[in-house]
């Protein structure tokens, strides 16, 4: 797999767990545990998106 494919790949599981923070928030049996891990699945994405796009700015 290219890196670029991997990028995208996870910018697409960026955009999928902000839907699921979104709707977990939404509910009425809110779960906070839950929302919390989200986010933090979330947080580990975005680290791992900006270190990628890091690496691909310095190769051109």
């Amino acid at each position: 797999m290219s890196l670029r494919s991997h990028l995208e790949e996870l910018v697409n599981k960026h955009r999928s767990l902000d839907g699921r923070i979104h709707a977990a928030e939404a509910s009425p049996s809110r779960d906070a545990m839950k929302v919390l891990e989200l986010k933090k699945q979330k947080l580990r994405l975005k680290d791992e998106i900006s270190r990628i796009e890091a690496e691909l700015g310095q190769r051109h």
